[in-house]
């Protein structure tokens, strides 16, 4: 009887906070993005670095080609190049075979400005990246303002991410 009371407490208090179990608080909200080095997906020799991301909004997309939710947003991507052409898409293929990634990006069409692999995860574990897709919103002053476990829809972009990019 004492577990489940003290089981209930907690429920009820985190009920009557409203938090939302799919928006987790994330640890890096308003801090620098991590430091990271990732190869172009494409071309092995070309390199991008979280300094990289300085100056400019960017978008970073975790995904693989075997996530369903992901395959779920991808569209949406080319609507976001198209109205906001200033945002930097950063997609970063994460623990998926390079070659289907390629794939699938050759059948759905590749709507980032850069394409990164992350492998073995180590890139995602900076983040804090435990589900795919997540998404994260940088600033001009590589500071992350933004971040969204699971797909995005036309909603989430236009009311939550569109507001903060200037």
């Amino acid at each position: 009887l004492i577990i489940i009371l003290i089981i209930s407490s907690f429920l009820l208090i985190y009920l009557l906070e409203k938090k939302d179990p799919f928006k987790p608080p994330s640890a890096l909200i308003n801090k620098n993005v991590p430091e990271f080095n990732i190869v172009n997906i494409y071309e092995k020799n070309k390199l991008f670095t979280n300094k990289d991301l300085y100056g400019k909004f960017v978008l970073i997309n975790f995904f693989a080609s075997w996530c369903l939710p992901c395959k779920a947003e991808h569209s949406l991507f080319f609507d976001i190049r198209k109205k906001k052409p200033n945002l930097f898409l950063l997609g970063i293929n994460y623990k998926d075979p390079e070659i289907d990634a390629i794939n699938y990006l050759d059948k759905s069409g590749d709507p980032y400005n850069y394409v990164g692999i992350d492998n073995n995860g180590l890139v995602g574990l900076e983040f804090g990246v435990f589900g795919l897709p997540e998404s994260f919103l940088i600033n001009s002053s590589g500071k992350i303002i933004y971040k969204h476990l699971g797909p995005l829809t036309k909603d989430i972009i236009k009311n939550e991410i569109y507001p903060l990019i200037k």
